[in-house]
C-alpha cells in the first residue's frame, strides 16, 4: 500500500476541539439526528408497502428507489467538495428542512388525493430526486464534522455512538414501522418523518461545527475551477493509496448484489413467508439490534491491525453467505434470527472502515474522500436497485433465487478482493487504542 501522506495529522489537534466526548455539539448533533432517523426508517416502511399495495410492480418499487439514491451518487464528489468549502452545520440544518418541507407535500397529497395513484407515484419520483441532491452534500458534510467534534482517541467512540443511534432509531422506527402501517396508514407516517426532520434542523441551530476552510476564492470562473480542482484533488488523493482505492471500489461491487435484497424485501415478507408487513419491521428490528451490538464491539473494543483485517474479511464473507441463506428458509423465526446475524456482522464491518477512514484522512480534504466513496461505493446501487425490481417481475417473483444468487456471488467477490495485499493492509492501518472500553 502507498505511504498514506499527513497520517500523523489525518485528525490534526485543535485548540478548539472539546475534551471530552459528550459535549453539547456532538450531543445536539446526535439527539437530533437519531429524531430524524425515526422518522427516516417509519417512513421507508410505509413507501415501500404504500407502493406494493398500490401498483403490486417491483419495477415501480425499484425504479424509485433508484431515482431516489442516483442523484446524490452522481453528485457525491460536487458534494463532497462543497461541504469542505461551506459551513458544514449549515449544510446538515438545511437538508433537513428542505426534505422536511418536501415530505410534508408528499403527505398532504396521500391524505388529500389518494385515489391518484400515478400522480403520486410520478411527484414522489420527483421528491426522491430532490431529497437524493440535498444528500450529496448532507452525508460528506455530516461525516467529515464528527470528528471535529469530539477528542481525536475518541473518534472510534464517536462513530460507535453515531452509528448506534442510527441502529437503535432503526430498532423502534421499523420494528413498529409495519405495525404502524397496518394500523395507521402512510399519510400519518409520512407526517411523522416531515415533522422529525422539522426537530432535527432546530437541534442544528444551536450547534457549533469547527471547520478548517480552503482559501476563499471570488467570481463564479474561479469558484468553478476551484470545484473542480477539489474534485480532482478528491479522486487524486484516493487514486494514489492503494489500499483506499481497493476498499471503495471492492465496495461497489459488493453493493452491487447486496442492494436487491433490501427493495425486494416486502415481497419476500408477504409472497415468500406469507406474513404481514409488522414481520417486515420485525426483521428490520433484529437487524438494527445486530447491527447495535456489532457497533458496541468494534467501538470499545480494540483489535490490533492484523487481526482487524482478517476479522473484516471474514466478516465480509460471511455476512455473503448469510444473505444467501435467506433465500433458503421460509420460517419467519429462523429469517428473524438471519436478520440479526447480518446486522451484527454489518455493523462492526462499518464501524471499523469508518473509523480508518478517518484518522487517515487530512480534515481539510475528508469531505471529497467521504463523497468518492459513496459515489463509487454506493455508485451501483441504485443501479441494482432498478435492475432487481425489473429481474423479479421477469421471475415472477421469485425472490429465493436472487437472494441465493446475490448472496453467492457477494461471497465469491468477497474471497476475491480479501486476495489483494494493498486491501489487508489498508484494514490493517493502526487507530486510536483510547477507544477501548474502560
Amino acid at each position: 500500500m502507498g505511504t498514506i501522506e499527513a497520517e500523523n495529522s489525518a485528525v490534526a489537534e485543535r485548540s478548539d476541539q472539546p475534551a471530552k466526548l459528550l459535549n453539547k455539539n456532538f450531543v445536539l448533533l446526535w439527539q437530533g439526528q437519531f429524531i430524524s432517523q425515526i422518522g427516516t426508517q417509519v417512513h421507508g416502511i410505509a413507501i415501500m408497502f404504500w407502493l406494493k399495495h398500490a401498483t403490486g410492480s417491483a419495477t415501480i418499487m425499484g425504479t424509485l428507489m433508484m431515482a431516489s439514491m442516483l442523484p446524490g451518487v452522481l453528485l457525491g464528489p460536487i458534494g463532497g467538495a462543497f461541504a469542505d468549502r461551506h459551513s458544514r452545520r449549515k449544510i446538515i440544518l438545511y437538508s433537513d428542512l428542505f426534505s422536511g418541507i418536501l415530505v410534508l407535500i408528499v403527505t398532504l397529497m396521500l391524505f388529500y388525493r389518494p385515489g391518484d395513484v400515478d400522480f403520486i407515484v410520478v411527484w414522489l419520483t420527483i421528491t426522491y430526486i430532490f431529497m437524493g441532491i440535498t444528500n450529496a452534500a448532507f452525508g460528506p458534510a455530516l461525516s467529515a464534522a464528527l470528528p471535529d467534534l469530539v477528542p481525536r482517541e475518541k473518534i472510534p467512540a464517536a462513530n460507535s455512538l453515531r452509528q448506534s443511534t442510527m441502529q437503535i432509531s432503526s430498532f423502534f422506527g421499523q420494528g413498529l414501522g409495519g405495525v404502524l402501517f397496518r394500523l395507521l396508514g402512510a399519510p400519518i407516517l409520512f407526517l411523522a418523518d416531515a415533522v422529525s426532520f422539522f426537530i432535527s434542523a432546530i437541534s442544528l441551530i444551536f450547534v457549533k461545527i469547527p471547520q478548517k476552510y480552503p482559501e476563499r476564492v471570488a467570481g463564479f470562473r474561479a469558484i468553478f475551477d476551484h470545484f473542480k480542482k477539489s474534485i480532482i484533488e478528491g479522486l487524486h488523493y484516493v487514486w494514489k493509496h492503494k489500499g483506499l482505492r481497493s476498499l471503495i471500489f471492492s465496495a461497489a461491487f459488493l453493493n452491487f448484489f447486496i442492494a436487491p435484497v433490501g427493495i425486494l424485501l416486502p415481497f419476500y415478507v408477504e409472497d415468500t413467508l406469507k406474513s404481514t408487513p409488522d414481520w417486515f419491521g420485525y426483521f428490520m428490528a433484529l437487524l438494527g439490534a445486530g447491527a447495535l451490538l456489532g457497533y458496541a464491539i468494534a467501538g470499545w473494543l480494540y483489535i490490533p491491525g492484523k487481526k482487524r483485517s482478517l476479522l473484516i474479511v471474514s466478516l465480509l464473507i460471511i455476512e455473503s453467505l448469510t444473505i444467501g441463506a435467506l433465500g433458503l428458509v421460509r420460517s419467519t423465526y429462523i429469517a428473524l434470527i438471519i436478520f440479526f446475524f447480518i446486522g451484527l456482522f454489518n455493523g462492526t464491518i462499518n464501524i471499523y472502515i469508518s473509523t480508518i477512514l478517518q484518522v487517515t484522512t487530512p480534515t481539510e480534504i475528508r469531505g471529497r474522500v467521504f463523497s468518492v466513496l459513496g459515489t463509487v461505493a454506493g455508485g451501483l446501487a441504485p443501479i441494482a436497485m432498478g435492475l432487481a425490481g425489473v429481474i423479479a417481475d421477469l421471475l415472477n417473483k421469485n425472490i429465493p433465487l436472487i437472494f441465493i444468487l446475490c448472496g453467492g456471488i457477494s461471497a465469491a467477490l468477497a474471497i476475491l478482493v480479501s486476495l489483494g495485499h494493498e486491501f489487508r493492509e489498508f484494514l490493517a492501518h493502526e487507530i486510536p487504542r483510547a477507544a477501548r472500553a474502560k
